[in-house]
């Protein structure tokens, strides 16, 4: 009798383990496999692969120029842990007080750009001035000043959006993009006015502004863009290298002709990692601007449909995130930090392989530049945030109702 009990209790005893097994192995499955960690993940992976290629593209440069080979790549691992730290950290934070930034978030990104004008305050650097020093800290107000304008929108558009739908309605947000753009692009930087207009344009469209209102947005636009190119000698002057590189293989041509070189060379499986010829000191910003054109030598053609592959993903996801989201806020805010990340990730692939004239803008989350990687991993967190507060749990699973 006291056999089966103890056989008995032995055997309730294993299946309650089991069960306890199956929930804890259901809670990681569960995390692993939620929205916010189709986001969350691939960015962490796509930021630590940034510091290995920053190294190989950097290493030879930096121990020339600074007697360190691991210049570069201290600075974004610094990044990398930094930005890692914000991502898991703001994705605890509820997007929904972010509304209360409206005003906050867009004024004090247009504060930070007006400052780098202020003498001893902003460092030039290639006749541009886009930073701000602080002792040996620098950052670029820019970066902040796309996810200002992204709060903003999204707040203004989630109080009233039938707001919208009146060219009255949507001069606010006209005039907080025009004043960012118009402070971004006397630094001067075209590449980031460029890339904060389209934002603009699409979170509009997003919005529900009208066709006919589109319209009378695109006109002056349109005729502003060849003024602002003739204003700069060196815009036009990479405007006719872009068109003929070869006319000017040692001027304006040269940084695109190198780019082509490197991804010739990297043909379908690349020459293998560290192995890449253009980086020593052949092709200019081989760490940032420039830097898918290493990874395309090293790693191939199929190296970067893997890398774009992962990109795709994010944008997918924070797409999807957007379209579950359970107010008008969420859904412009996910839309909106969802195209910052593409619209940066296709000009910048598009310059490197020559389809589109040649412009200063990072890859992101890959590029050189510690401001960069930490607002684009923060601004990450905040799309796992809204994709935490939706229910249902797996990657391509249906959304869950609530009972």
């Amino acid at each position: 009798m006291k056999s089966e009990v103890r056989t008995k209790s032995l055997t309730s005893a294993n299946a309650a383990k089991k069960n306890s097994e199956k929930e804890q192995s259901g809670k990681w499955r569960a995390i692993l496999f939620s929205p916010a960690s189709a986001i969350g993940i691939p960015v962490i992976l796509l930021a630590a692969f940034g510091v290995l290629a920053v190294y190989s593209a950097s290493y030879y440069s930096a121990e020339v120029t600074y007697g360190d080979r691991f210049f570069f790549m201290k600075k974004q691992l610094l990044g990398f842990v930094l930005g890692t730290v914000a991502l898991v950290g703001v994705s605890f934070f509820s997007y929904e007080k972010l509304a209360k930034l409206k005003w906050i978030a867009p004024i004090v990104s247009v504060v930070l750009l007006a400052a780098v004008f202020i003498p001893g305050l902003g460092r030039e650097n290639y006749g541009a001035t886009r930073w701000i020093g602080i002792g040996p800290i620098t950052i670029q107000p820019s970066e902040f000043a796309k996810y200002g304008f992204v709060i903003f929108t999204a707040a203004y558009v989630g109080q009233k959006p039938q707001r919208m739908k009146t060219f009255k309605g949507i001069l606010p947000v006209l005039g907080m993009g025009g004043v960012i753009c118009l402070l971004v692009i006397l630094e001067p930087n075209m590449s980031i006015t460029m890339c904060i207009g389209m934002l603009m344009l699409a979170l509009l469209f997003l919005g529900g502004a009208k066709i006919k209102h589109f319209l009378i947005i695109l006109t002056p636009v349109l005729l502003a863009v060849p003024l602002l190119i003739i204003a700069e000698p060196y815009r036009l002057k990479r405007l006719y290298a872009f068109l003929d590189p070869w006319a000017s293989p040692q001027g304006e041509g040269y940084q695109l002709i190198q780019s082509l070189y490197a991804l010739g060379n990297g043909g379908w499986f690349g020459v293998g990692l560290f192995n890449s010829t253009q980086k020593y000191r052949f092709l200019p910003f081989a760490e940032s601007d420039f830097i898918l054109s290493v990874i395309g030598e090293e790693f191939g053609f199929f190296g970067i449909i893997a890398l774009f592959a992962v990109s795709g993903w994010i944008i997918y996801f924070g797409l999807r995130t957007a379209a579950r989201s359970k107010d008008t806020f969420g859904f412009m805010l996910a839309s909106g930090i969802t195209m910052v990340y593409a619209i940066q990730t296709i000009i910048n692939a598009l310059v490197v392989s020559g389809c589109i004239p040649p412009t200063g803008l990072p890859l992101p989350l890959i590029s050189s530049g510690n401001t960069s990687l930490v607002i684009t991993m923060a601004a990450m967190g905040i799309l796992c945030n809204i994709a935490k507060s939706q229910t249902g749990g797996w990657f391509f699973g249906k959304e869950k109702k609530k009972v």
